[in-house]
């Protein structure tokens, strides 16, 4: 039940986000840029997970993947979402996507806490995993 709720508030705020109620457009090129680099990820992480779940529920017989992207940032996906919203930031740069963009990153860091304390649980070798890579920005967090 968790991530059902977790889930539902990641997209619903993503799309608050994307309604700007008629907001000039900023940043242009540099937006669309910052929203591509983050539909990369995306699309690395896809590739390398077959069982991508968008819960943070484990499937029962999913395998701990720790290659490709996942080598370096153990929750690719979540900096791909983070990344195309901030590309969506700064498209858009008022208050109120600032706040929700602010409190999409607070639902995807429960949503990463949960996650790797179900992983934890589930194998034995996370917590190795987790020594050898970062959450969200490789080599840095």
């Amino acid at each position: 039940m968790i991530g059902y709720s977790l889930v539902f508030s990641q997209f619903l705020l993503i799309f608050i986000m994307t309604l700007p109620f008629g907001t000039p457009t900023n940043n242009f090129f540099i937006a669309l840029f910052v929203i591509a680099i983050g539909l990369a990820i995306g699309v690395l992480a896809l590739y390398s997970n077959r069982y991508f779940n968008i819960r943070p529920d484990i499937k029962g017989d999913a395998p701990l993947v720790h290659t490709g992207v996942y080598a370096y940032i153990r929750h690719p996906m979540y900096t791909a979402v983070l990344t195309v919203m901030f590309g969506v930031v700064l498209l858009y740069p008022t208050t109120f996507i600032f706040v929700s963009y602010a409190l999409l990153v607070c639902t995807l860091l429960v949503k990463m806490f949960y996650e790797e304390s179900l992983w934890k649980v589930h194998h034995d070798e996370y917590k190795t995993y987790m020594k050898s890579s970062k959450r969200l920005i490789p080599f840095i967090f």
